[in-house]
C-alpha cells in the first residue's frame, strides 16, 4: 500500500518553459519526457560554460594585475587622484586666471612633476586648472603662484617651492593610494 501512494506522488518536470506535473516513472527523473530532458541538459550545460568563462576571465584579469607594470599603477593613481582634485575644487575657478568657464579643467600642478615628482600627489601642490592656462600658457605659473598665497598662505607655498625628500612608491602604495583617492571622490559625488 505505500509504495503505490509514493510512486502516485506528483511531481514538477523542471523545464523552465514547461513546467507540468507528472508522475515519475523512475525515482530520480525530473523531468515529464525525453524533449524537456534535452532542454534542461542544454540549460545545464550553458550555465556550466557560462560559470567556466566567469572564472577563466577572473583568472585572466588577477594574471593581468599580477603582471602589470608599475608605471600603469601610477598612471591610474595619478587619475584617480587629478578627478578627486577636480571634483574637489568644483566650484573653485581656475587657480591661474581665475575664471569659470563651460570648458575643461586639469589638475594642474604647481610645482611639476618632472621637476618635483616627491609632490605629485601633494593636494596643496595641485588645483583645478583651465586647459588653456595649462596646456597653453605652461600653467602660468606667475598667477598661479599669487592665487596659491592666498589660498594656502605664504609659508606654505615656501615650503612647496623647497627642498623636499624623494619619495619610491612601491605597487602596494600606489593601490592603495588609488583605493584611498577613489573612495573620496565616491563620498565628494554623494554629497553633491
Amino acid at each position: 500500500m505505500r509504495i503505490a501512494l509514493k510512486e502516485l506522488r506528483k511531481k514538477k518536470c523542471r523545464n523552465a518553459a514547461c513546467r507540468t506535473e507528472f508522475v515519475p516513472v523512475r525515482s530520480m527523473q525530473v523531468v515529464c519526457s525525453p524533449l524537456c530532458g534535452l532542454a534542461v541538459a542544454k540549460a545545464k550545460r550553458e550555465k556550466d560554460r557560462k560559470s567556466i568563462d566567469q572564472r577563466e576571465r577572473r583568472e585572466i584579469r588577477v594574471a593581468k594585475e599580477r603582471i602589470k607594470p608599475k608605471a600603469d599603477h601610477m598612471r591610474e593613481a595619478q587619475q584617480a587622484f587629478n578627478e578627486f582634485i577636480r571634483l574637489r575644487d568644483k566650484d573653485l575657478p581656475c587657480v591661474s586666471c581665475g575664471r569659470h568657464h563651460e570648458g575643461q579643467y586639469h589638475a594642474g600642478h604647481y610645482r611639476t612633476v618632472g621637476a618635483n615628482p616627491e609632490l605629485r600627489f601633494e593636494p596643496l601642490n595641485v588645483w583645478k586648472q583651465c586647459a588653456p592656462c595649462n596646456n597653453h600658457k605652461s600653467g602660468d605659473i606667475v598667477n598661479y603662484r599669487i592665487t596659491l598665497v592666498q589660498r594656502i598662505g605664504a609659508d606654505k607655498v615656501a615650503w612647496l617651492e623647497g627642498p623636499h625628500e624623494p619619495k619610491r612608491y612601491t605597487i602596494e602604495v600606489l593601490k592603495a593610494m588609488k583605493a584611498d583617492y577613489r573612495a573620496m571622490i565616491r563620498e565628494l559625488k554623494g554629497a553633491a
